[in-house]
């Protein structure tokens, strides 16, 4: 298993139109992919989850992999984070 933290930077949090983004990402890849905010856990590859976090600016985020393409997974949606402009 491979995790990051992510500090989210955008004024708006994970709002949305990047949490859809987050999701496709995830989608691509057979690894498990969890979003960890506040104590909370929910699967990346769902838009409900991770809407449901409510994560705002300012905060620091873990996101996991676990899988045959774990790296792959978390590098492409590190490329999402920063591309949106998640985080810094």
């Amino acid at each position: 298993m491979e995790s990051r933290e992510f500090h989210i930077v955008a004024e708006t949090g994970i709002h949305a139109r990047p949490a859809t983004l987050l999701v496709q990402a995830a989608s691509k890849f057979s690894s498990n992919v969890t979003l960890s905010y506040q104590g909370k856990d929910v699967n990346l590859k769902s838009i409900m989850g991770v809407m449901s976090l409510g994560v705002g600016q300012n905060v620091d985020v873990k996101i996991s992999a676990e899988g045959d393409d774990e790296a792959d997974a978390l590098s492409a949606i590190a490329e999402t984070m920063s591309a949106e402009g998640l985080t810094d």
